[in-house]
This record gives C-alpha cells, sequence and structure tokens, in this order.
C-alpha cells in the first residue's frame, strides 16, 4: 500500500476538521484535512504532468512550511521519491546530494535559486522550482492549474519512498533508502506504543504542537506520520520559539523535541505545571538527553520526557515506556519496540550478556533496504545473518532497557585501553558549574590517542580546565582522564542539536603534534 494511502485512512472522516493551525505566520492560518487531500491532489498532479520515469527522485530543499508537508505528500502519492535535504546545506553539499541521487525535480526556497538551479541543471534535472513559507513561488503557482482530485499510485511495500543523507561525520553522505513498508511499519507501531489513538484523556482530540525541522526522521516520519495516522490536529511552528511553544502547551497533548528544545524551554518562567496540565506525553530523540534535564523537566512540569531511539536508517527502534510512566528511565533509551530485534555483541561479533557494553545490531520493519548506489558499503553495514549494525555502543540491562554509551567511531582507544566518551562527559557533567561537555579522541606520539574535552559552563559559573582534570584523577582509572580540558562558550550542533563531535577531532587533532 501506498503509504500516502496510508496515512490518508487516519483522517477524520469530517474533512471540514482543522488539520493545522500556523502559530508563527504574521496570522494564523487554519488548514483543514480537505485542505490536505486537494493540495497535495493538486502538487501530484503536476508532477504527474512532468511525465517523469517511476520512482523519480525529488528534492526539497525549503523552508518549513505546510505547503512543504503538501508536497511531501504529493510526492508519495504520486509514487515518487522524496529527498529532504537540511535548509543548512550549502553549494558544495546540495552538488554532492543532487549528483548522487539524480533528482528529477528540485524544489528551493527563491533565495538560493540561482545557485541551485545552475548545480541542478548542470547535474541534468530538467525541473526546478521555488517555494517560499508565505505561500509563494513557482511551485504553488503551477500547481494552481491542476485538478484538486488525485488517484494515488500503487505502491508495494519494497517500493522506495524516501533517501535520507546521512550526517556525513566520517566521509561523504550516504544516501538510506526508506521504502513505504519501512516508514508504514514505523508509523503504526509508534501509533500503538504512544497512544495515538487520537482521543486524549479528556475525551477530546490529540493535538500535537510541531516545532521540529521537517528534513530529518524525527520531525517529518516520527511527529508528522503520527499525528496523520491519528486524524490529530497540529499547532505549527515554522521555527522553534520557546515563548511562543510555552504558550500553546495548555492546547495541546503532544510534544516532541530534541533535547535542546527542553532546555530553552525550561528557561522560559512560563513553563509551569498548570500550562502543561492537558499534556500527555513529551518525547525526546535525536541527542542524548542530559539526566539533570530529565529530573529539571520532572521537578518543572510533572511530566516525566519519554526517551527513544531511533536513526535515519532504521527510524525508531527503542522507546521508554508510554504507561505506566513510572517504567521510563532516565539516562536509558527504552526497550525494543514491538517487532524490532535489538542485540549486543563484541568487535569480534560475539553476544554480551545484560549489562556488557558492545555494538549495537537490530533487525526489524522498519530497518532500510540500504545505501543509495552503494552496495558494498551496503553489505559492510549488515552481519551475515542480516542484522543492521548500528555503529552505536551501547549495553542492555537484565529488563532490556537499552543505554547509549556512544557512536564505535568516537571510541577512544589510548595506549590499548578502550575510553568510551559518554562515561567520562557523565563525570564532568555531574561537576558543579558545569553545564555539558564533550569528548573526543585525537592523535598522540605515545599513546596513539587521547581524550581531549570541551566543557561548558553554566552562566555565571568559572571554571577551570586543570581544577576539572585534577577532580577526574580522583574519580576515574588516569588512562580514561583526559589530556587536556578546553573550557569553551558552546559545543558545535547540527540543526538535530547532536554536538558535531567531528568538529572538535579537527580542531584539536594537532594538539599533540599527530
Amino acid at each position: 500500500m501506498n503509504l500516502f494511502t496510508a496515512l490518508r485512512a487516519g483522517f477524520p472522516a469530517d474533512l471540514a476538521r482543522i488539520a493545522v493551525e500556523t502559530a508563527d505566520t504574521p496570522a494564523p492560518l487554519h488548514y483543514t484535512w480537505g485542505d490536505l487531500e486537494r493540495g497535495s491532489a493538486m502538487l501530484a498532479n503536476l508532477l504527474a504532468s512532468l511525465s517523469l520515469p517511476p520512482r523519480s527522485r525529488v528534492a526539497m530543499q525549503v523552508d518549513k512550511s505546510v505547503e512543504a508537508l503538501m508536497l511531501y505528500l504529493a510526492v508519495l502519492r504520486a509514487g515518487h521519491v522524496v529527498l529532504p535535504l537540511n535548509t543548512a546545506y550549502q553549494e558544495a553539499e546540495i552538488a554532492y546530494f543532487i549528483g548522487n541521487a539524480e533528482p528529477a525535480v528540485v524544489v528551493c526556497s527563491k533565495r538560493n535559486f540561482g545557485w541551485v538551479a545552475r548545480t541542478a541543471f548542470n547535474a541534468g534535472t530538467k525541473h526546478v522550482y521555488t517555494l517560499d513559507d508565505d505561500r509563494s513561488g513557482t511551485l504553488l503557482d503551477r500547481a494552481a492549474f491542476h485538478a484538486d482530485r488525485h488517484e494515488p499510485v500503487p505502491a508495494a511495500p519494497d517500493d522506495l519512498a524516501a533517501i535520507l543523507y546521512t550526517s556525513g561525520t566520517t566521509g561523504r553522505s550516504k544516501g538510506a533508502m526508506l521504502t513505504h513498508g519501512n516508514l508504514l511499519a514505523n508509523a503504526q507501531v509508534l501509533h500503538e506504543a504512544w497512544g495515538w489513538a487520537g482521543v486524549n484523556r479528556a475525551g477530546g482530540h490529540d493535538v500535537l504542537v510541531h516545532a521540529l525541522p521537517i528534513f530529518h526522521v524525527h520531525g517529518l516520519f516520527v511527529a508528522i506520520h503520527g499525528a496523520l495516522l491519528s486524524g490529530s490536529r497540529m499547532i505549527w511552528f515554522n521555527r522553534f520559539d520557546p515563548r511562543g511553544v510555552a504558550a500553546r502547551l495548555p492546547e495541546a497533548t503532544v510534544f516532541m523535541g530534541v533535547p535542546t528544545l527542553y532546555v530553552r524551554l525550561l528557561a522560559e518562567p512560563a513553563l509551569t505545571r498548570e500550562q502543561c496540565a492537558r499534556m500527555r506525553l513529551f518525547v525526546s530523540g535525536s541527542a542524548p538527553l542530559l539526566i539533570e534535564t530529565f529530573e529539571a523537566w520532572q521537578q518543572r512540569t510533572g511530566h516525566t520526557i519519554l526517551e527513544r531511539y531511533g536513526m535515519s536508517e532504521t527510524v525508531m527502534l527503542t522507546s521508554n515506556p508510554y504507561r505506566p510512566e513510572s517504567a521510563r528511565r532516565g539516562g536509558t533509551v527504552g526497550p525494543a519496540l514491538p517487532g524490532v530485534g535489538v542485540r549486543v555483541r563484541s568487535d569480534k561479533g560475539a553476544p554480551l550478556p545484560a549489562g556488557e557494553i558492545g555494538g549495537i545490531e537490530v533487525e526489524g520493519p522498519s530497518v532500510f533496504a540500504g545505501y543509495w548506489r552503494m552496495p558494498q558499503k551496503t553489505a559492510e553495514e549488515f552481519t551475515a545473518d542480516g542484522w543492521f549494525k548500528t555503529g552505536d555502543v551501547g549495553r542492555i540491562d537484565a529488563d532490556g532497557y537499552v543505554t547509549i554509551v556512544g557512536r564505535s567511531k568516537d571510541l577512544i582507544i589510548s595506549g590499548g585501553y578502550n575510553v568510551y566518551p559518554a562515561e567520562i562527559e557523565g563525570f564532568i557533567n555531574e561537576m558543579e558549574g558545569v553545564a555539558e561537555s564533550a569528548l573526543v579522541g585525537v592523535p598522540h606520539p605515545d599513546f596513539g590517542e587521547v581524550g581531549v574535552a570541551a566543557v561548558v559552563a553554566r552562566p555565571g559559573a568559572a571554571l577551570d580546565g586543570e581544577a576539572i582534570l585534577a577532580a577526574l584523577k580522583q574519580r576515574i582509572a588516569n588512562f580514561k582522564v583526559p589530556k587536556r580540558v578546553f573550557v569553551v562558550p558552546d559545543l558545535p550542533r547540527n540543526a538535530m542539536g547532536k554536538v558535531q563531535k567531528n568538529l572538535l577531532r579537527e580542531q584539536h587533532k594537532s594538539l599533540f603534534g599527530g
């Protein structure tokens, strides 16, 4: 079944009901479920009029808007493959993605049309349109001439629906191929696991505050699919605004965010238990949530954040329990979701007992079909028995709860000993005056590799790198202690809030003459 058809089946019978309300446009805009149906139909008919080959790629590098959501739905219902691209990507990055994916259609913002169109036309793309977040652009101008009814193109579960390029921190980005079956299976399991029944505990329908980007798994697949599949209204922020989000929480029941969003909301005086009284679920993912943030949120709002774990290649894999709320454990990402297999193995492929740290491997219906045009890389990332090697390092306790320790590429081997950055960061983050930290490995002439830490102070706190080192030496084995600690104003992050350790490694790679 075409993923769009499955999502549309969740629309309420009354298509005149409000599906999306914008929260940060000059005046609120209200889109009905019928608007989503008709708007995506017109865009799908525009794509059909181009006589594209089946399963053509349609690249989207546009600012967040409800029209961009309609374009995503239109690509699915027209039987093509969506290629969402981060709006922060620059010309060289876009040139690589377009050259690698060879999209038949590229949609970009008007401000970038000149260089995007030149790049796309040089790569052989024949159709380039513009779309801005003020409901303008050539895409909508052309779609206006097309009918508002469209029969979705049939799709098999194994047919490609989307290509998501990974961050590429260890080399060229890889295009993870996700099928209609992958995305639908995950949407359905989360629908049940997180109580997306479309009806909240007060007897009304769920309302999602959507404040995430829509070029990424979290905002595009997890949040939007959850709302559409359950017929739940969305309060739509084109850009995250902590004050604005806090003001709308009394109308909502569900919020999804990366840890940075929760930290910023905690800085808002308007965030109170009263504001959150109607909420039933706060979800965090895409980056580790500090235990301090987890506990501060409990104390401030009376709610326990639900942490989960997923990847571009797999969508969601694990989740802390929805009910009872008391079963959610800070610092863990919960047990495997129904139908998902998660195991931990040594670097030699041996299974590890509960509590032992090793490489995390997964299997299940949402695990991707492979990397676009990289058969050898795809083969390398799967085990002989078909499990995907996530590249994450972690452990599974006796109750099945998964704790992520770090990325295998972040592992530091110093003098022959394994050093897991997340462990050291945990000790540093517990110190008075520390807001957060990041540990990376850099070349060293004697030890091969040593740890270097970047530490951010809390507002008003004064930190000293040497004092932090001295404190660590009292608490952990000497081989785990970083050789240097730098106090910095902030850590480099990508659009989803993940710390870009590759930038820190690059910055300090010559520190010891490496």
